[in-house]
């Protein structure tokens, strides 16, 4: 039963991530396409992560109270809703229907969020890291599906370019209600809905919670706003849009095929020092973006952002629920959220300004100062977590 659940959560999780990839490699092309300036690009994605963060408490909420598939179920049909008018908006021309498509993308997104602390409660408490890691392992297979889709249908739709890319969106979401059909997740327990509760302000203030909202918020933070602004770096220097979606592609093979290990390794060496790791990583993709603006450099700095990604964020997750009491799991799993997807929707927002107004190669010296932070903050937890163990030895 847990292979089938983890399974079946993967499932769902590549067909949310297939369309995310989708939008990844086309929206900020679609935004300067319909947008009045081109410093709107990449609005609609903006929008869509927005939407996502106002959708984490109550859908968190929501979901502690009516169980999991009901989120996914409602999650699935805004999918739908949203791929359907953004197809529709990029038909007819429009930015702000385009605009609406992509918000009410980002609530379907944001339910799908959850996937990942769906496996914890499907797994045994020691194979928590590892069941987080195989259901984020279901979005390699969006690294493949996402862009050749968005290649293969750039212009199936004559003067809309993407339009039926995003109609596969919606084609996406009503996989994910079918799967779902099959999916066994325990309902909420009585500990989980009345049990034994600490002040909110207590559990939010304590140092391991802080570290991996913190490490999650820039690992999430730091990707989005060189990701989305990729494109629109490579368009720039006449790349062709074949090249962009295999970087896109290749991007999203790093964050999601280190999922098949990076349980193991922080089983084996621990989750700081794997969080550790993953800051250097997105470091190193700042400078090999600064060396140079080829194909190369964008092909190979996308990968290392891609890893450094997953070891940052599936630490941060495994961290966070080391934190919390079952009564206590919706709202500090949807306040973490929120704060995660309160840093990608500020980055997404800006990302085209940013890039249209200082350049690819500022935008990623910007990234370098949190990354340095998280990298610090990980170490001051470690060296007080070693500190404790000495002191009661």
């Amino acid at each position: 039963m847990l292979r089938k659940n983890l399974l079946l959560l993967a499932t769902c999780q590549g067909l949310m991530l297939s369309s995310t990839s989708l939008t990844m490699a086309t929206s900020a092309l679609v935004g300067v396409s319909l947008a009045p300036s081109a410093s709107l690009a990449t609005l609609p994605l903006g929008l869509t992560y927005l939407s996502m963060m106002l959708t984490m408490i109550p859908g968190s909420l929501l979901m502690k109270r009516y169980g999991r598939r009901v989120g996914f179920t409602l999650g699935g049909f805004a999918g739908i809703i949203g791929g359907t008018i953004s197809a529709i908006a990029i038909y007819n021309n429009s930015f702000s229907l385009f605009c609406l498509g992509s918000s009410l993308f980002g609530v379907a997104n944001g339910f799908a969020q959850f996937y990942r602390f769906a496996a914890t409660e499907v797994a045994e408490p020691t194979y928590k890291s590892r069941a987080i890691s195989w259901v984020l392992a279901g979005g390699l297979v969006a690294a493949f599906i996402g862009p050749n889709v968005a290649k293969v249908t750039r212009e199936m739709i004559p003067g809309a370019t993407f339009a039926a890319s995003y109609a596969c969106i919606a084609v996406f979401c009503l996989c994910v209600i079918l799967v779902q059909i099959f999916l066994r997740i325990p309902i909420p327990s009585d500990d989980e809905v009345s049990g034994r509760r600490r002040p909110l302000v207590f559990v939010l203030t304590r140092p391991v919670f802080m570290v991996a909202a913190l490490c999650a918020m820039i690992a999430y933070g730091t990707m989005n706003l060189l990701m989305t602004a990729t494109p629109l770096a490579m368009d720039m220097r006449s790349l062709p849009f074949s090249d962009t979606a295999v970087v896109i592609q290749w991007h999203i093979v790093g964050m999601f095929a280190p999922s098949f290990y990076t349980g193991h390794l922080i089983h084996r060496f621990g989750v700081l020092r794997v969080m550790f790791v993953g800051a250097l990583l997105l470091l190193g993709c700042a400078l090999v973006s600064l060396f140079g603006q080829s194909y190369n450099h964008f092909f190979s700095g996308l990968v290392l952002l891609g890893v450094g990604w997953n070891f940052l964020f599936v630490g941060a997750t495994t961290l966070l629920t080391e934190v919390y009491l079952p009564a206590e799991k919706g709202a500090v799993q949807g306040i973490n959220d929120f704060m995660v997807f309160s840093a990608t929707a500020f980055t997404a927002l800006t990302s085209g300004y940013f890039h249209h107004a200082l350049g690819w190669e500022k935008l990623n010296l910007f990234t370098i100062p949190m990354v340095c932070f998280a990298a610090i903050s990980i170490l001051i937890l470690g060296m007080n977590a070693r500190l404790r163990n000495i002191q009661s030895a």
